[in-house]
């Protein structure tokens, strides 16, 4: 049949088999690009990470200069579905810790701890390191976790050439401010003003780097301390990670 020898009816038939399905892709393209946002390019590049075989990291943290207290670097290693271990430097101070699934374990100076017995008060009222490291390994994240929980704890994100940022939501920066100490027992800090900012680079849809700066007045047994606090994270050594833990550490996770 010639094209002129058609009815109206099959024309209309035509259109809808040939034409209308390219006019509905063209139309929906758009709308399937809209959902490829800044946030979802930072948690699909966090889960990448999270699905390789291994990787190491340095986060470092940089504080005014009349802080009293300057944490030096943490280094971290993790392997898919086994051992993440963490190295926490103080001054001239360096403390060990190690976990596995929930169970963990601290490097004291009477040897390897699991977190149970270094979350044990040493009953003298003061000060307690061990306790306080052990604290912060019952709340760590590695870096595929954290990033994610960062973008989500976000108010909108864009993307510039190297990078993509914006400002954390109040809730957010609280959060960040009392070190995650909700469910921890106990009353935790008091945080007013909290306000902060979060960056991150990408690499072939991989996370290698984010920072979050945060800034507040933590309030704690009675005493109010301003805080300034920007964290660095930078992913290294991806599928190429080497574990060794050590035979006591491995008994105290068993």
């Amino acid at each position: 049949m010639r094209p002129f020898d058609r009815s109206p009816n099959q024309t209309k038939i035509i259109m809808k088999r040939h034409i209308l399905p390219g006019l509905v892709a063209l139309l929906a393209a758009p709308l399937l690009a809209a959902d490829v946002s800044p946030k979802a390019d930072v948690k699909n590049a966090a889960a990448a990470l999270g699905s390789q075989t291994n990787y190491a990291w340095r986060a470092t943290v940089e504080v005014p200069a009349d802080s009293p207290f300057k944490p030096g670097p943490t280094d971290g290693k993790t392997e898919k579905g086994g051992y993440l271990m963490l190295s926490f430097n103080f001054g001239d101070n360096t403390t060990e810790a190690v976990t596995k699934g929930t169970n963990g374990a601290v490097k004291t100076d009477d040897g390897w701890k699991t977190l149970a017995e270094a979350l044990k008060d040493n009953g003298d009222g003061g000060f307690n390191p061990t306790m306080f490291i052990a604290r912060m390994v019952q709340n760590y994240r590695v870096p595929a976790v954290e990033a994610a929980s960062l973008a989500d704890a976000a108010k909108e994100l864009k993307k510039d050439t190297n990078s993509i940022s914006g400002d954390l939501t109040e809730v957010g920066a609280k959060e960040l401010l009392s070190f995650r100490r909700r469910g921890n027992g106990g009353d935790g800090p008091t945080v007013t003003n909290p306000k902060g900012s979060v960056k991150f680079w990408v690499k072939d849809g991989k996370l290698v780097k984010y920072q979050y700066h945060v800034q507040g007045t933590v309030s704690f047994n009675g005493n109010d301390r301003d805080v300034d606090r920007t964290t660095t994270v930078e992913i290294k050594d991806v599928n190429s990670t080497k574990i060794e833990v050590p035979a006591e550490a491995k008994k105290k996770l068993e």
